[in-house]
């Protein structure tokens, strides 16, 4: 089932146009890759998805709700999460508050935390931090944990909301190899359990090969290219934007 519609998506910033007429599809369960070069496009598409800019022009729909107009919180309560490239949680709480913060959010509790909402959402945030690994760490303070481990508490708090379109921004950035590869094989295994879509930037082509269903291309603004990874290994024009003389990748 398709879950996500994009069409004619266009954000133009003064007589820059960022963004040209890009259109794609999303389906439940699928893990989709948007790439290209810096300046490409990527992350003012994805800022126009979940709300944060409106575009210029375009459609984006979720189940066929239109999302255009929507503010970012009105958005993330119709089922769209997201993941930033510089990880955010609170240092000085537990993995477990952190967790719990993002149900609060989703809930929107709006009560002090620390006086009335400590045991709320206690088991759901600890089915979550299971879900990706971490309930053995979730008396620790995020300040103590490794990079890769603050990534997969983020992934729970993401989750908090129950999403069925997750947007993952440069979700393995400043990770090393073996953990940019463990956050993407447990990314792909929640997808299917959950059965939700996920659209995801990455640097890393390594990554992107490995764990996507089918990627997009963006260069200048513009799509050049969609297909799976051996369509874009073997896509001219993409070894172009990225290498300059159409050699393999």
């Amino acid at each position: 089932m398709t879950l996500l519609e994009v069409r004619d998506l266009g954000k133009n910033f003064g007589g820059l146009a960022a963004v040209q007429d890009v259109s794609f599809d999303l389906k439940e369960g699928e893990l989709l890759s948007l790439i290209g070069p810096n300046g490409a496009g990527k992350t003012t598409t994805f800022n126009m998805i979940n709300g944060q800019l409106r575009p210029t022009r375009g459609s984006v729909k979720l189940a066929g709700r239109e999302l255009v107009g929507l503010a970012p919180r009105q958005v993330a309560h119709l089922g769209v999460g997201r993941t930033f490239q510089i990880a955010a949680t609170f240092s000085s709480l537990t993995v477990l508050q952190n967790v719990q913060l993002g149900l609060h959010a989703h809930h929107r509790k709006t009560y002090s935390f620390f006086k009335d909402g400590g045991k709320l959402y206690r088991d759901q945030a600890i089915e979550l931090l299971e879900q990706v690994g971490m309930s053995d760490q979730m008396d620790r303070p995020c300040s103590e944990l490794a990079y890769g481990d603050i990534k997969r508490v983020e992934l729970a708090i993401g989750l908090a909301n129950n999403p069925r379109l997750f947007l993952m921004d440069e979700p393995t950035a400043g990770m090393s190899p073996r953990e940019r590869n463990e956050l993407m094989a447990l990314t792909k295994q929640l997808v299917k359990q959950r059965s939700m879509a996920v659209l995801f930037t990455e640097h890393s082509m390594d990554v992107v090969f490995s764990f996507s269903d089918r990627i997009i291309v963006l260069a200048q603004g513009q799509l050049i290219a969609e297909g799976s990874a051996e369509q874009i290994r073997d896509h001219k024009r993409v070894r172009e934007v990225y290498f300059g003389r159409g050699e393999a990748m």
